[in-house]
């Protein structure tokens, strides 16, 4: 083995990914969703309800990391139009600095997250493990659906609106401004600057439970997606792989903070391709679009359309600044460069 063959943090590359999952994936007729780019999480046929399971590690945002393994969970839950009912957390703490202290802040985390949702704490396992050189939290979450009202990201039809729920990146913005403060101080950032990108973990917050509830109810949505890892372009991505279609986007609809742009300029990355939980993309068809927007405006939640479902087969195309581009492609999350 050489260096060229070793993996940066973060994901695997999307090839490597998609080959492994098409080669040692088990059929089940009762799996309704397995594993597939792009997808959010897996269904099981349970009778008259669907279960709906997922697992996402979370490895940075340490001082809020419990709070966190909750929130990203149930995000892929809540986008497959299903109800995030039961947490399980395993807990590894690191090894000579592993304190109780430590175990009950981040299981204060977990129960105040399952709180504000609604969820049940169910299980789970907690360990000090050798060679960690900070808290890791592996969440698992499960809920449960209708069929009828099951969504899924691979359903995005020809013609489809798309639409931009929150912002981009907040996730990313929170990342860097709580785990890098003096860095962005000896840059000269003013803390006041700072407190508030550190501050967009809770406002406008990483959650779209919320968001996904209402855009499922305010109109006939035919998919949902929460980019997560490699931003707001690869989610985009992964839902038009998952679904087989072209899309035309207009990053110039896309909603970036101030803050966001501060932060992304001083370490040289682009918002489009940084960690995006916070976000919702929406596909539906034109004529429920109003009703959409119309909800989200109400409920005071920024949405925009951004882009349209292209026919199958087609490139993903893009604008920025008005004039067309290649569609940004991200092998790993910029925020791989900020923290390796």
């Amino acid at each position: 083995m050489t260096n060229s063959d070793l993996l940066p943090a973060g994901k695997l590359p999307n090839v490597l990914l998609d080959h492994l999952l098409r080669r040692f994936s088990v059929t089940d007729p009762r799996l309704l969703v397995g594993p597939q780019m792009g997808v959010d999480a897996a269904v099981i046929d349970m009778g008259a309800t669907c279960l709906v399971a997922k697992t996402d590690p979370i490895t940075f945002a340490t001082d809020a990391i419990g709070w966190y393994a909750v929130n990203v969970n149930a995000n892929d839950i809540a986008v497959m139009g299903a109800t995030p009912r039961w947490f399980m957390a395993t807990v590894l703490l690191p090894a000579g600095k592993a304190t109780p202290a430590l175990a009950e802040a981040i299981y204060e985390q977990i129960a105040m997250a399952c709180a504000e949702l609604d969820v049940a704490l169910a299980g789970g396992h907690t360990e000090i493990t050798v060679g960690l050189d900070r808290p890791i939290v592996s969440g698992t979450m499960l809920g449960e659906v209708t069929p009828e009202r099951l969504l899924r990201s691979s359903n995005v039809q020809q013609g489809d609106d798309l639409a931009l729920l929150g912002a981009v990146p907040i996730e990313g913005t929170a990342l860097i401004a709580r785990e890098k403060e003096a860095d962005l101080l000896a840059r000269g950032f003013d803390l006041s600057l700072i407190r508030r990108a550190q501050g967009f973990l809770h406002e406008p917050g990483i959650s779209v439970v919320r968001a996904a509830q209402l855009a499922a109810r305010a109109a006939a949505v035919h998919a949902m997606h929460d980019p997560t890892e490699g931003g707001l372009a690869t989610g985009i991505w992964e839902m038009a792989q998952a679904s087989g279609v072209g899309m035309a986007i207009d990053f110039d609809a896309v909603a970036v903070p101030p803050e966001s742009q501060a932060l992304c300029a001083a370490f040289g990355l682009d918002p489009l391709g940084l960690i995006a939980s916070g976000a919702l993309l929406v596909a539906l068809p034109p004529d429920q679009t109003g009703r959409l927007l119309d909800a989200c405006q109400a409920a005071g939640i920024p949405a925009q359309i951004i882009g349209q479902a292209t026919a199958p087969g087609r490139e993903l195309t893009a604008q920025r600044g008005g004039q067309p581009i290649p569609y940004p492609q991200f092998a790993f999350d910029e925020i791989t460069r900020v923290f390796g």
